[in-house]
């Protein structure tokens, strides 16, 4: 038999959910030959002048994905690897100004979906969900446990 379950399935909730809005976003944006990927990459290269390795670190990319993506967004002529004006012995990932224009309609698609998402919950009811959900990313589930069986993180498939 078994065992009564005494909380809500949490993990299932938002595993599912998490699954559902990777799905979403990777359709919306492959409507203009993006990946997920490609769009985090474009936009935080936009914010401020990155390395490879720290926008693997924000997208949660390994490094075979990484160099893939942007292997794929210099194909496109999105983005191109250049020499840090900072330091130059690092490169950076430099967004070129198509890259930009398409950086701005990625957003606004990943704005959309996100907004779907929540379409079910009063407008107070979103305030309140997100700012709960960013108390717990950055609090009780902002770091991963040490685990011996080393727990594999789902991960979206793209094209990229």
């Amino acid at each position: 038999m078994a065992p009564a379950r005494t909380e809500p399935d949490l993990s299932y909730l938002l595993d599912h959910t998490s699954h559902v809005l990777r799905t979403r976003m990777a359709a919306a944006l492959a409507e203009i030959d993006l990946t997920p990927r490609m769009h985090c990459v474009l936009v935080h290269a936009l914010e401020e002048e990155r390395t490879q390795i720290q926008l693997a670190e924000i997208g949660d990319m390994d490094k075979t994905t990484m160099v893939s993506t942007v292997d794929a967004l210099e194909k496109a002529g999105l983005a191109e690897r250049r020499p840090s004006s900072k330091d130059r012995r690092a490169r950076i990932i430099a967004v070129t100004e198509e890259g930009a224009r398409l950086a701005e309609r990625s957003q606004e698609i990943v704005d959309g979906v996100h907004r779907e998402a929540l379409a079910d919950l009063a407008p107070d009811e979103r305030e309140v969900f997100l700012r709960l959900m960013n108390r717990l990313a950055t609090g009780a589930l902002g770091t991963p446990a040490e685990s011996p069986q080393g727990a594999r993180r789902a991960r979206q498939r793209s094209g990229g």
